[in-house]
């Protein structure tokens, strides 16, 4: 099966037309509240990562990671002053109509949140939106400290999953449907396009479940103290879309040995009509190639029509007596 296409992004020779072209000014977007700041990136370039090592104190190799056109493992780096996280979630491609993993980074720091997805991602700039035009949004998710803003964003990152989720399992629905209804053939590739879908969601969630039991612990200094229970909260979608892709895969498996079986026995029909057809006619084959050998002295030989449908009756006899016995037999 193919792995997880990387997230494509702009080559040195020149500016690929899937993603946005280098930049010569950094399009980083603001919002303060409630002494929280919350700085939003999307698709860095060289020209984002130059202004968060002015404007920060990050260590050179998170920004090279921020960078990297390459996808990053799931993973919390904890230093001094800030924390570094790299999560992934799912993301369904509707140009090349396949499961992607998308990378989303972020820095959180005392008052400070910076979120970099390689890609749009649709939950945070719906977020993001309802923050800086409703003051109560505001209030809601930027009141309560970097961490609890941190909390919402992952929370309604993993909320947007369970859509794509329930889209493989109409899709198992569907072939489990269209199996017995003579389609066994075309769902052949179907079935593998959607055991892939597996696999790929299975790539993208398995790598970061260590990484979330630890991000409660990683970012607690950040947030109120009763905020464990909601991140355990994230741990247990977490753990349900594991939990779903795992009943998915099983499914995925028995369906493909379902469709091979019904495949097989419709052969195994096929195969026994043709056996019996031949079985029928070897008989008949062999007296009309006596008699087609003009040799004198065979039964019926010169009796003209008469003879003719003397034969003819012999041979539909054979023919219903060996459809007979096969019928007696159960082979028919």
């Amino acid at each position: 099966m193919a792995s997880l296409p990387n997230i494509r992004r702009p080559s040195k020779r020149g500016t690929s037309a899937l993603v946005a072209p280098e930049r010569d000014r950094p399009d980083v977007r603001r919002l303060e509240a409630h002494g929280l700041t919350w700085q939003h990136i999307e698709e860095p370039t060289e020209a984002e990562t130059a202004w968060l090592a002015e404007h920060h104190d990050f260590h050179p190799l998170d920004l090279e990671d921020v960078l990297s056109r390459r996808r990053q493992r799931s993973k919390i780096d904890e230093y001094d002053g800030y924390v570094f996280l790299v999560l992934h979630f799912p993301r369904f491609d509707k140009r090349t109509g396949r499961l992607q993993a998308t990378e989303l980074n972020v820095f959180i720091g005392p008052g400070l949140l910076i979120t970099i997805p390689k890609e749009p991602l649709k939950p945070i700039s719906a977020l993001w939106s309802r923050c800086e035009t409703r003051a109560d949004a505001r209030f809601d998710y930027m009141s309560k400290g970097s961490g609890f803003l941190l909390y919402e964003i992952v929370d309604q990152m993993f909320d947007y999953c369970f859509p794509i989720l329930d889209k493989i399992g109409f899709k198992l629905d569907a072939l489990e449907d269209a199996i017995f209804e003579g389609q066994s053939r075309e769902l052949v590739r179907d079935i593998s396009n959607v055991k892939q879908e597996i696999i790929n969601y299975r790539k993208v969630i398995k790598p970061q479940r260590p990484t979330l039991r630890m991000l409660e612990r990683a970012v607690q200094r950040y947030a109120p103290e009763d905020l464990e229970i909601y991140f355990d909260d994230i741990v247990d979608k977490n753990e349900r879309i594991w939990d779903s892709l795992e009943n998915y895969k099983e499914v995925a498996e028995a369906l493909e040995a379902t469709n091979e079986s019904v495949i097989t026995h419709r052969l195994n029909d096929m195969l026994a009509l043709l056996t019996i057809i031949s079985a029928v006619i070897l008989p008949l084959t062999l007296i009309t190639g006596f008699y087609g050998m003009n040799i004198d002295g065979l039964p019926f030989a010169r009796h003209g029509v008469a003879s003719f449908i003397a034969l003819l009756v012999i041979i539909v006899g054979l023919a219903g007596g060996v459809l007979w016995y096969f019928r007696k037999r159960t082979w028919l």
